[in-house]
Formats: structure tokens, sequence, C-alpha cells
């Protein structure tokens, strides 16, 4: 842990996180972002769920047992919590719960 080069990432990486959280403000506060900055921040939680799913059966074999019966449960559920309370979170984390209990349960 001692070998500069950890320190240099480290710096590199806080810097990188203090600008993209600066960013929005030096750009934005005086007037008003581009529409496909609105169009993200109107939208991400949907896109963020659909990149998810596209994720999660990436690498399911729909041909071979249990047919990808675990990813389609945690999305069902996901679909399910969204469904009943509206919010991402909730969805998002117990259909990625749901996903884990049944991974390690099967």
């Amino acid at each position: 842990m001692t070998e500069p080069w950890i320190w240099e990432a480290v710096a590199v990486m806080a810097l990188a996180n203090l600008l993209t959280r600066v960013a929005p403000f030096l750009f934005f506060s005086r007037r008003r972002p581009p529409q496909a900055v609105v169009f993200v921040e109107e939208n991400f939680p949907p896109i963020i769920l659909t990149i998810l799913i596209f994720y999660t059966l990436a690498s399911v074999d729909f041909t071979a047992a249990p047919y990808g019966l675990k990813e389609l449960g945690g999305i069902a559920v996901t679909m399910l919590l969204h469904r009943l309370f509206g919010n991402y979170l909730i969805s998002i984390f117990g259909g990625t719960a749901v996903y884990m209990v049944m991974v390690h349960l099967g």
C-alpha cells in the first residue's frame, strides 16, 4: 500500500467524483439545461431498470434447466413491487433481494 500509484489513482478518482458532482451547478446554474439532460433527468429510473433487465438476461441460457426462472422471477417481483408501490428503489432492491435468495437457495 506504499506504492505511489495507489495514491495517484485515489486522487484521480476523488477529483473525477468531485467534478461530476460540481459540473451541473457550474454549467446550468444560470441557464436551462439542454433537452437531452432534461430527458435523462426525467427518465433515469426507467432507463436504469431497462439496463438492469438486459444485464440480467444477457447470460441466461433459456434452453437448459432452470430455463432462466430465477432471473424471470426476479424481474416479475420487480414489476409487481413497482405496480404496488410505484417506487423505483423498492422495486429494484426488492427484486434484487428475491433474485439473490433464489440464486442461493437453488
